[in-house]
């Protein structure tokens, strides 16, 4: 059963209103990939647990402060955006399922994989630092 949408529609937007596109339905994430399949794209997992609050969320929007990061982002919710963030999952199979998590695609390839544990007790500032190196593979 998905969270109520009044729940998760400030964490949906504490991303949106930044810039980064939201994707709700696996067509959607399609979309987006086919759009952007010559460029660098970041899709993240986000979520509603403490550590996307607190470290996740806050890290990736100070790791987009920079010049070097993707081309696109996007974001699909766990819990809500069951059939994206399926497909986004089946886009990487050997990563194993996690929330929050960040996938990166250079020209429609998978080439990073950020999972949860990365945002677990960490703080923004590190978590855009390690966001910045994985940016470094969509070169």
């Amino acid at each position: 059963m998905p969270y109520p949408e009044e729940m998760v529609a400030p964490m949906r937007a504490e991303l949106t209103d930044n810039g980064v596109e939201e994707l709700r339905t696996a067509d959607a994430v399609k979309d987006f990939l086919e759009r952007n399949k010559d460029k660098s794209v970041m899709i993240v997992l986000n979520s509603v647990c403490g550590c996307a609050a607190g470290a996740a969320r806050p890290g990736i929007l100070l790791s987009l402060e920079g010049d070097e990061k993707p081309d696109a982002v996007g974001t699909v919710f766990a819990g809500n955006d069951v059939d994206a963030v399926n497909y986004v999952r089946s886009l990487v199979p050997q990563a194993p399922p996690s929330s929050p998590s960040v996938y990166m695609f250079k020209n429609g390839e998978p080439v990073a994989y950020v999972p949860r544990h990365v945002f677990e007790g960490g703080h923004p500032e590190s978590v855009a630092e390690q966001l910045k190196g994985a940016y470094a593979k969509l070169k």
